[in-house]
């Protein structure tokens, strides 16, 4: 199968450029003006961006937590991928009591393989940090495919800065990543003592009992360990001010600390903890929303280089029988977690570049040119001559209303119902293979159940 889009504006991390993609089976032969190959289809993206498939690296699919499974297997969450323009997911498989880390990837690729309808890598989540599981990491690294490491601060399965310690010496030595849910266990279960004392135990009790400043203490700590040990940190999902200013006084001082934010901590406040009829649950996320103060500021932080990347965080549950699930009488026991896999996209690129807040090439470069770069994805994140052929054509006047029937994740709401968007893809190919394609008043999922793949990534090279 082999494909030509011609006089599109293509889209890169550094410029923009007007030329023709010419794409045989699953790599892009050429970018330039004026080609001529013969193709099996042809399309004119004249008025259009040519845009390289974005890559979501924080996800949560079919994974087990607190008592349910979030609810998008492989199949749902990679057409809802595949709909809204991403065509590589990063998820995250936690190794369980005794597991190895090849248990942990080996298990989420037979849940994917099969399934996927776009590409997909793993990164390992460390909780049970025995030395045997330090020694992994190199294999991991040079061998598994998979040289980025998730460990929590908060959560039960949360690992001692001890651990971390280790496995930034080890990631440092061997090419890998740290990847840290950065929150203190400890203010927040003090904070969650006290307001069950009050019987304060509302949606909004816990936006208050994640505090700003517990962010803060722990990315402060993981800066800490990143001097101690001369190695380098991803801060996921960073939702805070005050988690961002560290992020910076680190970096000022020559650390390397990268930082992902998500597009829930860009657009949405912590206003929405209030809204009646407990539907402040659907925003129950660790961490959680957070003043239009931090929004802003997120937005400085992605424009000036010192927020990476976007990632999602998916991790969907149903309103009706799984956020309710223990009942609604006490915020601890709601499922963490909410849809976003589908509408990355186009929410950065209206809310984004539509509104001036960062450019056109600064959106690609964090949700797939660095995103690539950074979690040694070498054959993606970029329309060249070589890469995979995970291109989206955008139009970027589309108008488009997001509603949860509109949407293809399996899950029975969206945090950004009735919000309208500038900008959607019009088709969208994965490795060459059209997946999507716009189709009365949504996107329409074109591609084959099974057809994506388990990617090895690269040893990480120096930021």
């Amino acid at each position: 199968m082999s494909v030509l889009l011609k006089n599109g504006l293509v889209v890169t991390a550094t410029g923009s450029y007007v030329a023709d993609v010419f794409a045989d089976g699953d790599i892009i032969k050429a970018v330039g003006s004026g080609l001529a190959m013969k193709a099996d289809e042809t399309v004119d993206a004249t008025g259009k961006y040519i845009l390289p498939g974005a890559i979501d690296p924080h996800t949560h699919i079919d994974m087990p937590f607190m008592g349910t499974t979030s609810s998008d297997d492989w199949k749902t969450g990679s057409i809802a991928a595949a709909c809204g323009g991403t065509t590589c997911i990063v998820d995250f498989s936690l190794q369980g009591k005794g597991e190895s880390l090849k248990d942990a990837v080996d298990r989420q690729k037979g849940k994917a393989d099969g399934k996927t309808v776009v590409d997909y890598s793993i990164h390992p989540g460390v909780t049970d940090a025995r030395p045997d599981v330090i020694d992994e990491v190199k294999k991991a690294i040079h061998e598994y495919g998979t040289p980025s490491f998730k460990i929590f601060l908060f959560y039960d399965f949360r690992v001692d800065d001890y651990a971390m310690i280790r496995l930034l010496e080890e990631t440092k030595t061997h090419g890998g990543l740290v990847q840290v849910h950065a929150e203190s266990f400890d203010m927040i279960r003090r904070l969650n003592e006290q307001f069950a004392a009050t019987g304060k135990l509302g949606p909004m009790q816990h936006a208050k009992a994640h505090a700003i400043l517990a962010e803060e203490e722990a990315v402060d700590r993981c800066t800490k360990a990143v001097e101690f040990t001369g190695s380098r940190i991803y801060i996921v999902h960073l939702s805070s001010s005050r988690g961002l200013w560290k992020v910076r006084q680190a970096r000022d001082r020559g650390l390397r600390i990268q930082a992902e934010t998500c597009p829930q901590y860009l657009t949405l406040t912590e206003d929405r903890y209030n809204e009646p009829d407990w539907n402040g649950a659907k925003y129950v996320m660790s961490p959680p929303l957070r003043p239009q103060e931090s929004l802003d500021e997120m937005w400085l932080g992605l424009r000036d280089g010192d927020v990476q990347t976007v990632g999602t965080d998916h991790c969907p549950f149903n309103f009706k029988g799984q956020k309710d699930m223990n009942g609604k009488a006490d915020y601890k026991v709601i499922p963490n977690g909410a849809p976003g896999i589908e509408t990355m996209l186009m929410l950065m690129h209206t809310e984004g570049v539509v509104k001036g807040r960062i450019t056109l090439e600064r959106m690609v470069d964090v949700i797939s040119t660095g995103t690539a770069r950074m979690f040694g994805l070498s054959n993606k994140g970029a329309v060249a001559a070589g890469k995979d052929a995970d291109l989206v054509v955008f139009d970027p006047k589309r108008k488009f209303t997001i509603t949860q029937k509109r949407l293809h994740q399996n899950v029975d709401y969206t945090p950004w119902e009735g919000w309208e968007m500038t900008g959607m893809p019009q088709i969208v190919y994965s490795r060459g293979k059209k997946v999507a394609e716009w189709s009365g008043d949504q996107m329409k999922f074109v591609g084959a159940a099974g057809a994506g793949r388990f990617v090895k990534r690269v040893p990480l090279a120096a930021f």
